[in-house]
C-alpha cells in the first residue's frame, strides 16, 4: 500500500492505492478479485474499497460484476486501437505545449529516469519501468504550467495499463529504437517536428503491435492463474 498522507481519507488512500496498480499493469486481465481480498490486502475496511471501486468504475479502469468481483473491464481491439490513437493525439499535443519549459535541468531529470528506464527493463521489472516511463512523459508535460491535458492523458493511461505488460514482454522485437533520447534531443534543440516525430513513435513502437489474439490471451491467461490460487 502506498503511504498514506495525513490530509486523505482511507477511500481516496485506497483509490490512490488501486488507481495506480491498475495503471502500472499489476492487476491483470481477467484475474478476479473480490472487495474482502483488496479491504485485506490493503488493511482496510470493505467500505473504502467500495467507494474507491465506484470512483474507478466511473474511470472505466475496473468494474464490479454482480457476484462482487472485481476485474479489469473487456477490451476489444478496436477500443485497444481507439486509445491507443488517443495517447498520441493527446500526448504530442501536451509535449508541444511544453515544449518552450523544458530546459536544462529538466532534461537532466529526463535523462535519469531514461536510465532507470533501461535498468529496470534489464532485469525484467514491468513494473517499476513502466511507472517509470509514465514518470517521463509525466516530466515533459508538467513542464507547461499551463496545461491541461495530463488528466485525460492518465484516464487513458488507466485504461491501459493492464494491457501494458504484454507489450513488455515482447519490447526486444518492437522497440528498436530509443525513442526517448530522441524525444531529449528535439527538447534540446527546441524542435517542435522532432518532438512530435519522438512522442508519436516512442507511443506506437511501445504498445501498438499489440494483436487482437494477445489481448484474448492476456483475459485467458489471468483466468486461469486465478483458478490456481482461488478455493
Amino acid at each position: 500500500m502506498l503511504p498514506r498522507s495525513e490530509k486523505e481519507t482511507a477511500s481516496q488512500t485506497v483509490y490512490r492505492c488501486l488507481r495506480h496498480a491498475v495503471m502500472i499493469g499489476r492487476i491483470p486481465p481477467g484475474r478476479a478479485l473480490t472487495i474482502r481480498e483488496i479491504a485485506e490486502t490493503l488493511n482496510v475496511s470493505m467500505m473504502p474499497v467500495r467507494e474507491a471501486l465506484r470512483l474507478l468504475s466511473a474511470e472505466r479502469a475496473l468494474e464490479v460484476r454482480d457476484n462482487r468481483r472485481v476485474q479489469v473491464p473487456h477490451m476489444t481491439a478496436s477500443r485497444f486501437r481507439e486509445l491507443c490513437e488517443l495517447r498520441v493525439v493527446l500526448e504530442t499535443h501536451a509535449a508541444l505545449g511544453a515544449m518552450p519549459y523544458v530546459r536544462g535541468d529538466r532534461i537532466a531529470v529526463l535523462e535519469g529516469l531514461d536510465r532507470r528506464i533501461d535498468e529496470a527493463n534489464l532485469r525484467d521489472d514491468f513494473e517499476q519501468a513502466i511507472a517509470l516511463n509514465q514518470d517521463f512523459h509525466r516530466t515533459i508535460y508538467t513542464a507547461n504550467p499551463d496545461q491541461e491535458s495530463l488528466p485525460l492523458i492518465e484516464s487513458v493511461w488507466l485504461q491501459l495499463g493492464p494491457f501494458i505488460r504484454i507489450a513488455l514482454s515482447r519490447l526486444e522485437d518492437f522497440y528498436r529504437i530509443d525513442r526517448h533520447a530522441e524525444a531529449m534531443a528535439a527538447l534540446r534543440r527546441q524542435d517542435p517536428i522532432g518532438l512530435r516525430v519522438a512522442i508519436e513513435a516512442d507511443i506506437r513502437d511501445g504498445i501498438m503491435h499489440v494483436s487482437a489474439d494477445d489481448l484474448l490471451n492476456a483475459y485467458l491467461e489471468g483466468g486461469r492463474r486465478a483458478s490456481a490460487v482461488d478455493p
